[in-house]
């Protein structure tokens, strides 16, 4: 069964957003997306310092089955991105919330706000 922790918020396309003491969002694919999509063998993530909107596709992340394009859930910047998940796609299966994709300051933080609590986003999955 999947999970999705209290701490952060999640979009109807199955992204997690995580936000930051210092203001920037920590964004990564839920529980319920890795099992969905199966073992992962390839992630592409979007390149440090480019503008996204919210709802944009800007990564994607392949498994074995199938691939799946990954959402800003928010609008901004991308300040960050996580080598360590193109490197070992495989580490978003073990852990779907400790392994996130990529960070975004956010250029409207009020659409954080918008995402659905994980209560909100267990019953619509």
């Amino acid at each position: 069964m999947s999970r999705a922790p209290n701490d952060r918020k999640y979009s109807a396309e199955h992204q997690w957003a995580l936000p930051e003491a210092d203001g920037t969002i920590t964004v990564g694919i839920t529980d319920y997306a890795q099992e969905t999509l199966g073992d992962l063998v390839f992630v592409q993530l979007p390149e440090v310092g480019s503008d996204v909107a919210a709802n944009q596709q800007v990564a994607v992340v392949e498994s074995v089955k199938t691939a799946s394009d990954v959402f800003a859930p928010m609008s901004g910047k991308i300040i960050a991105v996580n080598d360590a998940a193109t490197d070992a796609p495989e580490t978003i299966n073990e852990d779907a919330y400790a392994a996130w994709l990529f960070k975004i300051q956010p250029s409207n933080p009020a659409e954080y706000d918008a995402l659905m609590r994980a209560d909100a986003y267990l019953a619509a999955n």
